[in-house]
């Protein structure tokens, strides 16, 4: 049993990808887990809310993920006075574009435009590269602007890509990772953070999304309700037409 779990962790460090790019691996998060929800808006007011954003989310619509007033207040609320506020931050896109090259942009929406899988695979890809300007890079979004934020908790890895043509000549290309120093976390608790970190961003890209389904399913059978009401009218009223 133990060969069979350390296998399961040395495989991701020898994935091949196909053409198009980096392969991404799906996001477990689960909009329903309010501890992880938690867990990501930590992960996200300590480590992102630093240069990121997220202007379209105020900070009393975490009672919907099962925070008090006075929990978000004391733990969350760094760069803001009222819960009534939105989450934003105090760095400009001045300063943003002239320390990054480019203003760091705002998160509200990034799970619904990148994707939750890209943003689970992105933040688990960063690698040291001494070519760029900050000494990181990525695997999934490569020359990135941002620098890996949370190495202190993944640690440093190095990343070998490794070029293979087969007989038709098609490229497929291998992804060598390595641990080049560890960091607070070993792999399964950092990819657990990143899962919270995900499943938050999905949040705050909708977050009346979970009452919109349950709103939608009761719609939905009201509305069997009435086809039946309806077509039992139907009936008794052409009953005595032939």
């Amino acid at each position: 049993m133990r060969a069979f779990l350390a296998a399961l962790l040395i495989l991701p460090a020898f994935a091949f990808a196909a053409e198009g790019g980096y392969r991404l691996d799906h996001s477990q998060h689960n909009p329903n887990d309010l501890v992880s929800l938690q867990a990501g808006a930590r992960t996200f007011v300590n480590y992102c809310l630093n240069c990121h954003g997220a202007q379209f989310m105020r900070y009393n619509r975490l009672h919907d993920i099962g925070l008090t007033e006075v929990q978000i207040r004391d733990n969350l609320m760094f760069a803001a006075d009222k819960v009534g506020e939105t989450m934003r931050v105090s760095l400009s896109a001045k300063d943003g574009k002239e320390w990054f090259g480019v203003p760091p942009p705002d998160l509200s929406v990034v799970a619904r435009s990148r994707g939750a899988d890209w943003l689970y695979t992105y933040l688990r890809t960063f690698y040291r590269d001494p070519k760029t300007a900050h000494g990181w890079n990525n695997a999934v979004f490569p020359n990135a602007a941002m620098p890996h934020v949370l190495w202190t908790l993944q640690g440093e890895r190095g990343l070998e890509v490794v070029e293979h043509k087969d007989n038709a000549g098609h490229v497929s290309l291998e992804y060598k990772w390595t641990q080049i120093s560890p960091g607070a976390q070993n792999t399964v608790q950092y990819d657990a953070t990143v899962r919270d970190l995900v499943n938050f961003l999905v949040y705050v890209g909708e977050p009346a999304a979970q009452s919109r389904k349950h709103i939608g399913i009761w719609v939905l059978l009201a509305l069997t309700i009435l086809f039946v009401l309806s077509y039992a009218l139907k009936k008794a009223y052409w009953k005595d037409v032939h």
